[in-house]
């Protein structure tokens, strides 16, 4: 069973990890941040090649997309473009570098499994298929262009701008072939619902509370995903509900793209005004990020963000809520039934929550507000939901 929390904080440091740091930024580039949008690119991607006909590989653009986050913050200060050029042209140092990554996993972990994926990924390089490595490099790129943009904005002569500009634009031609890169590139309504994503990073997470890391929306999205992922792996999920488990993560704070991050005293601070705010969710999202959308993703998405931290299932046609994972793993554990385990969901973002307020303690920015939720969140997870031990879990975070 993975019950090893040293994956947790692993993950968190991504929030650390700056980027563009030597250009004038509008705001903070953050690692984790750009993963979640380069990861949410990617469904869309590959979504468009499942529309023509494509089989898909979820579970390796899932594990690419959550070890290749995994190395960029081991690997936190090598820019870009010397990573890039030192794959290119030195290669024994590029396999020496990832070995050094991988030792620095294998010293700290005692997962087999896990420990066998890391190897393959980044020393082998031979976890993943060529095709969901060309889904997840488009969605980096095309990410990492979005961040230029902003940066461009700001910076209309700056060094190299244009030097990079021309560079960054010859790397996206590389993934033309794709229909969903053709239509990002030409601006069709779903670079819309893209950018839309990309507005997630101006969202601070517990907005009036001093933090330090400080955390994003978006960039919360993403560890909610990753941890998601490990949890669900104790559960020995079929794919499509590790499918549903991580892109329910990755999605589940999409509606505050148009209602904004709202803290969760407010919005429990009555019932009726948190029934009010699921219900302007639903419409906002009905109005303003639905229509962006190909009508055969919309259900997918609403399946994502409606009701999103109750365990779900579907049969002939209709959604019916499940009230453990265990029944799920007993019952339902089957692709037919497109499984959701909401309560996991929602377990990787208390997570989240609990690893914010215990960060910022720990760098000594400290609050009322921050205590108490370590305290509450410790609490309240003195359970075990499916095979997952998490009063064992936060013993040890």
């Amino acid at each position: 069973m993975f019950s090893q929390s040293i994956i947790f904080r692993e993950l968190f440091k991504g929030f650390t990890v700056l980027r563009w740091n030597d250009k004038l930024r509008p705001v903070e580039f953050i690692e984790m941040d750009k993963h979640a949008h380069k990861m949410m690119i990617a469904w869309c991607l590959a979504k468009y090649e499942e529309m023509k006909g494509r089989s898909i590989d979820w579970y390796n653009i899932i594990r690419g997309g959550v070890y290749e986050l995994l190395r960029r913050i081991v690997i936190r200060d090598i820019k870009s473009p010397i990573y890039y050029r030192i794959k290119s042209q030195y290669k024994n140092v590029y396999r020496k570098l990832n070995q050094w990554v991988f030792d620095y996993f294998e010293e700290r972990l005692n997962d087999e499994t896990l420990l066998r994926e890391l190897h393959q990924y980044i020393v082998e390089d031979n976890l993943i298929d060529e095709f969901s490595r060309l889904i997840l490099d488009a969605g980096h790129k095309y990410a990492s262009y979005l961040e230029f943009l902003l940066i461009k904005q700001i910076n209309p002569s700056g060094y190299e701008i244009e030097k990079i500009d021309r560079e960054m634009l010859k790397d996206i031609e590389k993934f033309l072939e794709l229909d969903g890169m053709q239509k990002l590139i030409t601006k069709q309504k779903i670079s819309d619902f893209v950018e839309l994503c990309s507005q997630l990073r101006f969202q601070v997470r517990w907005s009036q509370t001093p933090r330090i890391p400080r955390t994003s929306v978006l960039g919360h999205s993403m560890f909610v995903a990753s941890a998601t992922y490990f949890l669900s792996r104790d559960n020995n999920p079929c794919p499509k509900r590790l499918y549903n488990n991580f892109f329910g993560g990755l999605f589940h704070d999409l509606p505050e793209t148009v209602t904004r991050d709202i803290i969760s005293p407010v919005k429990t601070s009555s019932e009726d005004f948190e029934t009010i705010v699921h219900d302007l969710e639903k419409e906002l999202a009905e109005n303003e990020i639905y229509p962006l959308l190909e009508p055969l993703w919309k259900e997918e998405i609403k399946y994502f963000t409606q009701d999103e931290f109750y365990n779900k299932v579907v049969i002939d046609g209709e959604i019916h809520k499940v009230p453990t994972v265990e029944e799920i793993t007993s019952n339902y554990n089957d692709n037919k039934y497109s499984p959701y385990d909401g309560q996991i969901v929602r377990a990787a973002d208390q997570m989240a929550a609990f690893l914010e307020a215990k960060s910022s303690v720990e760098f000594g920015i400290r609050s009322d507000d921050l205590v108490s939720a370590i305290e509450n969140i410790r609490e309240r997870y003195k359970i075990i939901i499916g095979n997952i031990d998490f009063s064992k879990i936060y013993n040890e975070l």
